[in-house]
């Protein structure tokens, strides 16, 4: 395949619920209209969790098949990606010698500064998503052990308990504890412990 029919394939994502759609596609147009190149406009809808993505799928085809000299998109979060994810479509596409740009991010996998920033941002994201899937389980847990929320001494505060603090409560009454030492141990107040032994 020689060079002269492969073309810039630029992908945008768009999602219902972001701000940012607004500026994606001006300025992914602005780049794209900057370049020599032919240039090819891959586009999905993104909502809630679907992964069924067939501009991305069509892309990756013509990437496989040789036709595509570089991947633009708007911010790497746009490939939706985890960071392994990322991690193994660099390699492939540095394997095929089709480069990546993130117009946002300011990557160009062409330049090792790129290659640097783009594992560190990926690095990045799969912490936070590790984090945030620690997190969700966590409240989950506390949640289901204590059967609801509670709400604190002021309105609309929340009181955040763990299940741990709710195992302990009911060990300690359990074992005849009075109610202010459970509370010093458990830092929690007395109100909230009668709510959570009222369950």
């Amino acid at each position: 395949m020689h060079g002269m029919n492969k073309h810039i394939a630029i992908y945008m994502r768009v999602s219902t619920s972001s701000q940012d759609t607004k500026s994606q596609e001006p300025e992914l147009r602005k780049w794209g209209e900057a370049q020599g190149e032919l240039v090819t406009w891959y586009k999905d809808k993104f909502t809630g969790k679907t992964m069924d993505r067939p501009g991305w799928n069509h892309l990756m085809d013509a990437v496989q098949a040789g036709k595509v000299s570089g991947v633009v998109c708007w911010r790497l979060d746009r490939l939706g990606r985890t960071a392994k994810g990322l991690t193994a479509l660099f390699a492939e596409l540095q394997e095929r010698k089709v480069n990546l740009i993130s117009v946002k991010d300011g990557i160009d996998l062409n330049t090792s500064a790129g290659r640097l920033i783009a594992h560190v941002l990926a690095s990045v994201a799969q912490y936070e998503t590790e984090v945030r899937a620690e997190r969700v389980l966590a409240g989950q847990a506390a949640a289901k052990a204590a059967g609801k929320t509670w709400g604190g001494s002021k309105k609309g505060r929340r009181i955040t308990v763990t299940a741990e603090q709710v195992a302990t409560v009911r060990q300690m009454k359990a074992k005849g504890t009075k109610m202010a030492a459970i509370a010093r141990a458990v830092g929690l107040t007395r109100p909230t412990i009668y709510r959570l032994l009222g369950e």
